[in-house]
C-alpha cells in the first residue's frame, strides 16, 4: 500500500513538472524570438572559425556574399562580443541558421572571384570555380588561416571539386557543434532563472506538494487519473499556456499564495525556520531545476513510471497467497496411544506408537535375510559360458 502511495506521489509531481517545464519553454521561446541569441552565437562562431574577431574582414565578406546575405535582411554588423557569448546576446537581424553548403560555396566563390559582388565577379567571364582557380587566386581571401584551411581541404580532394566542397562543409559542421553546446547551456541557465522565478511567483513549491498529496488521497487519486489519461497523447507537450494554466488551476493544489507561504505542516504553528526559510527556499529551487529537464524529459518518464505502477497494482488488489499443498495431510496419532494396523495380505497386526510417522506393514518373513543358507552345486567361474553383448 505504501509502495502505491510513494508511485501515485510521484506521478503527480511528475504532472506538476510537465506544466511548469512547459511554461517555462514557452517563456523562453518568447525571449529567443525577441533576442535571437542563437544567431548571435552562430555570428561569433563563424568569426572565431575564420580567425576574424573583429568581423571587418572575410567574416564580413561572408555575410555579404548573396548565397549568405538572402538569409538575413539590412547589413552585416559584428557582435560586440570577442570572447563566449553573452547569456542574453542580441542577435538582431542575422540568420539563426546558415546551410553548411551555402558556407563552403560561398568561401569558394570569394576564393576565386573575390570578396566584391560589382561587375566584375558578376561577369560571365568571370573565373570558373575550380579546384584551379581557387588555388590561384586564393589570395582573395586575405586571411592566413583560411587560406590554409581551403587549401588543406583542396590537396585532400585527390582532384575532386565535390569532395573538396564537402571538406569545407565538414570544417564547418565541426564548429557548428560549439554553436550547440554554447546555445544548450545558455538556454539551461535561461530556463533554470525563468524557471525560479515562476515557481516562486506562482509558489510552485514541490514539498508543499508532495506533502499534500501524501495527505489528501482524493486529490491525490485525480491527478492520477489525468496523469493515466494525458500519459499517451504525445501532444500534450505542445499545449500553450493558456491550457497549461488551467491545468494547474483544475487541480486544487496548494498552488499560489492564497494557501499561505512556505512549506507549513498540518498541526504546526508558529514561524520555524524550516517552514519558512530552509522549506520554501528548497522547494522553489527543486521546482526550478526540474523545469530544466524539459517537458518531454518528464512525459517519458512518466510513462515509465506508469508501466511500473501497472505492475505494482494488482498485486495490491488481490495479495499473493502461499503455496498449497495438495497431499493429504498425515494424521497425527495421540501420544501413548497404540494402533492396531492390519496387514491386508498377511493379516498381521503390528503395534504402532505415537513416535512412528508412518504406519509400519510387516509380514511374518520380514526378519528374514537369507545370508544363513547354504548353497548347493556351485557353478565355478571358470566354467561359465563366455558372456554376450553389453558395451563395447
Amino acid at each position: 500500500m505504501f509502495g502505491s502511495i510513494v508511485l501515485e506521489i510521484a506521478i503527480g509531481i511528475i504532472f506538476i513538472n510537465i506544466l511548469v517545464s512547459t511554461i517555462c519553454s514557452t517563456i523562453r521561446e518568447g525571449i529567443e524570438a525577441l533576442l535571437k541569441t542563437r544567431a548571435a552565437y552562430l555570428e561569433r562562431s563563424i568569426r572565431e572559425l575564420l580567425h576574424d574577431t573583429e568581423g571587418t574582414g572575410i567574416a564580413k565578406s561572408l555575410y555579404n556574399h548573396p548565397l549568405v546575405f538572402s538569409l538575413f535582411s539590412e547589413n552585416y554588423v559584428p557582435g560586440t562580443s570577442t570572447g563566449s557569448p553573452a547569456l542574453f546576446a542580441k542577435g538582431r537581424n542575422l540568420p539563426s541558421y546558415i546551410p553548411s553548403n551555402n558556407f563552403a560555396i560561398a568561401l569558394m566563390d570569394i576564393a576565386a572571384r573575390g570578396a566584391d559582388t560589382d561587375a566584375v565577379s558578376s561577369d560571365p567571364a568571370s573565373p570558373v570555380i575550380s579546384l584551379a582557380t581557387i588555388r590561384k587566386n586564393i589570395l582573395n581571401i586575405g586571411n592566413e588561416y583560411v587560406q590554409r584551411a581551403l587549401l588543406t581541404s583542396i590537396d585532400t580532394a585527390q582532384g575532386d571539386l565535390n569532395q573538396a566542397q564537402k571538406n569545407i562543409e565538414a570544417w564547418f559542421n565541426g564548429s557548428m557543434d560549439r554553436v550547440s553546446g554554447w546555445y544548450k547551456r545558455s538556454t539551461y541557465w535561461i530556463i533554470f532563472w525563468i524557471g525560479l522565478v515562476v515557481s516562486v511567483a506562482f509558489n510552485i513549491n514541490t514539498i508543499t506538494i508532495a506533502d499534500y498529496l501524501y495527505r489528501n488521497d482524493a486529490v491525490r487519486a485525480a491527478i492520477v487519473k489525468r496523469a493515466e489519461a494525458i500519459s499517451t497523447d504525445t501532444s500534450f507537450t505542445q499545449i500553450n499556456y493558456e491550457q497549461t494554466k488551467k491545468e494547474l488551476e483544475t487541480m486544487n493544489l496548494p498552488i499560489g499564495w492564497t494557501t499561505g507561504w512556505g512549506a507549513r505542516n498540518p498541526g504546526k504553528s508558529g514561524i520555524t525556520a524550516w517552514n519558512d526559510i530552509f522549506g520554501p527556499i528548497l522547494g522553489w529551487l527543486l521546482t526550478a531545476l526540474a523545469a530544466t529537464l524539459g517537458a518531454p524529459f518528464w512525459f517519458d518518464l512518466l510513462n515509465k513510471v506508469m508501466v511500473i505502477r501497472s505492475t505494482v497494482k494488482p498485486h495490491e488488489k488481490s495479495p499473493d497467497e502461499g503455496s498449497e499443498d495438495r497431499q493429504p495431510a498425515k494424521k497425527k496419532i495421540p501420544e501413548q496411544e497404540a494402533v492396531n494396523i492390519i496387514n491386508p495380505v498377511k493379516q498381521i497386526i503390528v503395534p504402532v506408537t505415537a513416535n512412528d510417522t508412518a504406519p509400519a506393514v510387516r509380514d511374518k518373513d520380514s526378519a528374514v535375510d537369507g545370508c544363513d543358507v547354504v548353497i548347493q552345486d556351485q557353478t565355478p567361474d571358470e566354467d561359465l559360458p563366455p558372456s554376450e553383448g553389453g558395451v563395447a
